[in-house]
């Protein structure tokens, strides 16, 4: 099944601060691991940069990739301005043009950008492999980051009216 890694907002404004999401190095880490191998099997890596006034204004430090992301100039960038990377945005044209029919996703702030977007590949007939160490978010006052990302992860993995499913797997354990 053609395959595509889509790294949803791994940004400088996300990972650093006051509200900096939890263990942006250990999930960084996870996505070079995937990106790494996706690239070594010829996988296109689609590369998504959330963009809104504030911290995440375009061309701005905290519009920036992450330090520590590494990416190469065959990576594919895309722009966004909603949660949902579909969201007028060229990403489903861009997965048409090289036939890819799955998506393995990783990616920042799990419960807005990376939940809508697998929701929408979903719906649109993507099945979808979410790196379960391969997002994370900030605390939201009620969850601890970690408990919003399991509860994503299980919520994610229970969806079935969409016809595909998405699976949840460890990073280590995904194979392109």
């Amino acid at each position: 099944m053609p395959t595509a890694l889509l790294i949803i907002d791994v940004q400088h404004a996300l990972c650093t601060g006051p509200q900096a999401v939890a263990e942006p190095q250990r999930v960084i880490a996870s996505i070079n691991r995937l990106s790494q191998q996706a690239r070594a099997a010829h996988v296109p890596v689609i590369v998504v940069q959330h963009e809104n006034t504030g911290d995440l204004e375009h061309g701005s430090e905290g519009w920036q990739l992450a330090q520590g992301l590494e990416t190469v100039p065959q990576d594919a960038m895309l722009r966004k301005r909603g949660s949902d990377a579909f969201h007028q945005t060229d990403l489903q044209s861009m997965l048409k043009m090289r036939h890819i029919s799955h998506l393995v996703v990783c990616g920042m702030q799990t419960e807005f950008c990376v939940e809508s977007t697998v929701r929408r590949a979903l719906a649109l007939g993507y099945p979808v492999t979410l790196a379960a160490d391969g997002h994370t978010t900030t605390g939201n006052g009620v969850l601890a980051p970690a408990q919003i990302v399991a509860h994503h992860n299980k919520t994610l993995s229970s969806l079935g009216a969409y016809g595909v499913r998405a699976t949840v797997t460890a990073s280590q354990d995904i194979s392109f």
